[in-house]
């Protein structure tokens, strides 16, 4: 077949043709996303994603947050089924930044030798996160609070690494605190202590951000990160908060302190009943983290507030989430995270912005990989050319700019930690466990590692669980009549059925990039 002719003495074929039309098309898409609200002559969104630290959604952790509801949630969608590909805060934080399944990012944990915040993490996965992408785009990038659990230590480049993609930034050196603590400003430390009108760190990340949209540039869109401490431990609330919720307790119903007899090794180890030190410990914990929520609600409401004085409302996404999932008696387990169970691994997850319907309650799985590639969607990264596992969600909760698919199935996956000797204050459990309080309950041990395959799809909700443990134990839960888990399956469900989950969990084990949305 003859060419086309395109110019004097220029032959393009039908194939070249086709190709640079679809190229045009993916061009006139991404500007539909970028300028979808064009309050500002076409230019592109901005966005926020504000990251709680262990806020649980299953538990009624999103009950103080009545303003974050109210600004975020009934002014845009509220995912119901949104969950973390890992129950744990870095290797969590990690997969957030990459959109990435852990066995593709390579952290395992939140030690350096874990691979967190380590030197190998920071010369491979952390030069391709996505505000590396947002800032080639002339993004004006701003982060502040807690990273990474090892961020800033001698043995991870101290507080002078700064990441690739950020322009101003303020992190948190080590783990959530809300007083007593340092933080790298753009590669400088500053040591704080304990005043609370100059310290307190929530406040102060709500503050710094606030200065930053005042003295930001008109001329291009702004990306800011901000990960307050709350509500992970230690649970310090404001002083005008720590009189709220004095008589909140932990909800007594579901698996709350129901025996772990037909699960994996560790929770068949808790007491049962628990004892009442246990119990008092768990209800402290609930209603202090409750207590250090409301200045994240105050935040949400000060950052909206400064979006409509500086006429950026409008033009802005807004996303609020949290890392992990986090229980409070569950199975007998005091408090902590790091299980596959409902209470830990699903998380909440609204947002608002241009394009967006109010008052959505969305139904399909969203992963919190699935947060990088939505918001490169938003700011005009061509996808193709971004190695991720995850997809971006956009169709879901804007489908005026964009279509998609829904996810069918999805893996969680985490490596249990241990001490490789027995813990001085716990003699009689042995080797190989950690995170062991109160009352001498494990939390963790090394063969707390498992992957879960899960099918959501509207007409099926069952998850699929094998441990690497001495047992090759394996956990099945049809959560579509038994919602809190509370017995194993296995022995009941069909065995093709387990072959194929079997099969799901080998391939999504391995997966990277396309392969991983690509298994049915």
């Amino acid at each position: 077949m003859a060419g086309l002719r395109s110019g004097p003495g220029a032959t393009v074929s039908p194939q070249r043709s086709r190709a640079a039309a679809v190229t045009l098309l993916s061009a006139l898409l991404t500007c539909c996303v970028r300028c979808a609200a064009e309050p500002s002559g076409g230019k592109p969104s901005n966005i926020i994603l504000i990251l709680a630290d262990d806020q649980d959604v299953q538990l009624g952790g999103m009950t103080p947050m009545k303003k974050t509801k109210m600004l975020i949630g009934d002014e845009g969608a509220t995912f119901v089924n949104a969950f973390t590909v890992t129950p744990l805060c870095c290797p969590s934080r990690s997969s957030i930044l990459t959109g990435r399944y852990p066995h593709n990012h390579g952290v395992r944990n939140n030690s350096v030798s874990g691979n967190c915040s380590s030197v190998q993490w920071q010369k491979g996965p952390e030069t391709e996160a996505f505000p590396a992408y947002l800032n080639k785009l002339k993004y004006q990038t701003f982060f502040a609070g807690k990273y990474l659990n090892q961020y800033g230590k001698k043995d991870g480049g101290d507080v002078s690494h700064v990441p690739t993609g950020w322009d101003h930034w303020h992190a948190l050196v080590g783990n959530s605190q809300y007083y007593n603590y340092t933080l790298s400003v753009d590669g400088k430390g500053e040591v704080h202590g304990d005043s609370y009108e100059k310290d307190y760190l929530t406040d102060l990340i709500t503050n710094r951000s606030l200065n930053f949209l005042e003295n930001r540039s008109p001329q291009h869109p702004f990306f800011l990160m901000l990960s307050p401490p709350a509500p992970h431990s230690p649970w310090t609330a404001a002083p005008q908060y720590q009189k709220e919720f004095v008589n909140v307790k932990a909800p007594r119903d579901g698996s709350f302190d129901k025996p772990g007899k037909d699960k994996h090794w560790l929770l068949r180890q808790p007491v049962n009943p628990m004892p009442s030190s246990s119990l008092d410990y768990l209800d402290n914990a609930y209603r202090k983290r409750w207590q250090t929520l409301l200045s994240v609600d105050d935040m949400v409401e000060m950052l909206v507030k400064k979006l409509e004085s500086i006429k950026e409302l409008n033009n802005t996404y807004i996303f609020y989430t949290s890392d992990n999932g986090y229980h409070t008696g569950q199975f007998s387990l005091p408090i902590d995270k790091r299980q596959l169970y409902e209470f830990d691994i699903r998380v909440p997850l609204l947002v608002r912005g241009p394009g967006i319907k109010p008052k959505q309650t969305l139904q399909a799985p969203v992963m919190n990989i699935d947060l990088a590639p939505t918001i490169m969607d938003i700011a005009g990264v061509n996808l193709s050319t971004v190695n991720v596992d995850g997809q971006s969600f956009l169709s879901q909760m804007a489908p005026s700019l964009r279509n998609g698919t829904t996810r069918p199935l999805f893996l969680v996956e985490y490596t249990g930690e241990g001490h490789p000797t027995t813990d001085p204050a716990c003699p009689k459990l042995g080797p190989g466990l950690s995170q062991c309080f109160p009352d001498c309950v494990c939390e963790d041990a090394f063969n707390n590692t498992y992957a879960c395959v899960r099918t959501l799809d509207g007409t099926t909700d069952l998850q699929y669980c094998e441990f690497a443990d001495t047992e090759s134990f394996v956990e099945v839960y049809n959560l579509t009549s038994d919602p809190h888990q509370l017995e194993n399956v296995v022995k009941k469900t069909d065995p093709s059925i387990l072959q194929a989950m079997n099969q799901r969990l080998i391939k999504l084990q391995s997966c990277e990039g396309d392969s991983c949305r690509d298994i049915k």
